[in-house]
């Protein structure tokens, strides 16, 4: 089958991205997309047929950064026809979705419903000048509105897990069918401990990294060991509020804390293979990629009690989950003096891994819709 790809922004490593980059290996899928970064985002994705769609838009250059990037996805996929030949196109992050309106059988592959929007609007509302609030405001509801008429038409809708699809139903009145993205376990490995605690993810509000940084700092009090560092690793996108949000960490984080960007996957497997532990914080995460690869690692997770990984981490057993800065403290002292439970953990989570989170098992799932919606 033919399939055509869209995404508005292929700039960054993230989960997403890595899922888009399995579909289009294994379609060989031509990809859309508003931005392209190919220094920034997966090297393989060079490999592909990516067009840039480009749209001019009056006055969009005058808005801040984020809305006028929201505002040129949105109105350039809502208003792209497609003039190739294709069985069937997969959308990803929103609004890509909105190619549904000019196009038929669209496969939507729901990360999740824009946060921004939907579950996280006021905790975004907040510290936002009155202006900048009625900009929001804005902005948040013409894209509720515009949604309403393309995601009832969207033939196939699918999602990485039920925490997403429980809003997909609250937001969008409909129900997707889950389907957990998958690793591959013979890449990563447990090489030992190398003495630091290891947290990746790209530098964004929503990923909590000050939460680890506050859970390090009461670690190395309540324990003296001043030899231990934490691993903060990720990608950074060009939005000023988070070229803020990483330097604010730089601030308030002690000397034995390391800032590592745009790491390569082949550094970022080396960092899991040889931490202590993995400590993941991010705010009521989708699903959440990182806490499988500390799995296929074999390495202990220390995670926040939230999100998708309720449904991923067998407490006590695969990783542990906590309810605040003080509780993963306590946990990442655990893991420092009882190594021998440390290590088993690591291994009952690799075995979880390979067994439940394979990219095998996600194509059975995906390959079933894609003919579906192909044929409708």
């Amino acid at each position: 089958m033919k399939l055509l790809i869209t995404h508005p922004y292929l700039n960054l490593k993230g989960g997403a991205e890595r899922v888009i980059l399995e579909i289009a290996k294994r379609y060989d899928a031509k990809i859309y997309t508003i931005e392209y970064d190919s220094q920034n985002t997966f090297p393989e994705f060079k490999e592909f047929d990516i067009e840039v769609l480009k749209k001019k838009i009056p006055f969009s250059s005058l808005l801040p950064y984020r809305a006028s990037q929201g505002m040129r996805a949105g109105y350039t996929f809502y208003y792209t026809k497609i003039r190739e030949d294709y069985d069937f196109i997969n959308a990803h992050t929103s609004p890509s979705e909105w190619i549904r309106n000019r196009n038929p059988r669209v496969l939507w592959y729901c990360h999740t419903p824009i946060r921004e929007v939907y579950d996280l609007y006021s905790f975004r509302m907040q510290n936002r000048s009155a202006k900048s609030k009625l900009l929001y405001y804005t902005f948040t509801n013409s894209y509720k509105l515009l949604s309403k008429g393309v995601i009832n038409r969207i033939e196939g809708l699918a999602t990485n897990s039920e925490t997403t699809n429980a809003r997909i139903k609250k937001y969008f009145g409909r129900s997707a069918t889950v389907i957990n993205p998958g690793v591959d376990a013979k890449d990563f490995r447990n090489a030992g401990d190398g003495k630091y605690f290891f947290y990746p993810s790209r530098f964004y509000l929503n990923k909590r990294q000050e939460y680890v940084i506050e859970a390090f700092k009461k670690f190395v009090n309540k324990t003296g060991l001043k030899n231990y560092k934490l691993v903060l690793s990720g990608s950074l996108s060009n939005d000023k509020e988070h070229i803020a949000y990483l330097n604010w960490l730089k601030k308030i984080a002690p000397k034995n804390v390391i800032f590592k960007l745009h790491t390569t996957d082949e550094q970022v497997r080396e960092l899991y293979a040889n931490c202590t532990a993995v400590l993941f914080a991010a705010m009521n995460e989708d699903y959440g990629i990182v806490p499988i690869e500390a799995m296929a690692s074999a390495k202990p997770l220390i995670a926040v009690n939230e999100g998708g990984l309720r449904e991923t981490v067998v407490n006590g057993k695969t990783g542990m989950l906590i309810d605040s800065a003080e509780q993963m403290a306590e946990k990442m002292k655990f893991v420092v003096e009882h190594k021998a439970l440390a290590e088993k953990m690591g291994k009952d989570a690799r075995k979880r891994a390979i067994a439940n989170y394979s990219w095998e098992a996600f194509f059975k799932k995906f390959d079933k819709m894609a003919r579906e919606v192909s044929k409708s």
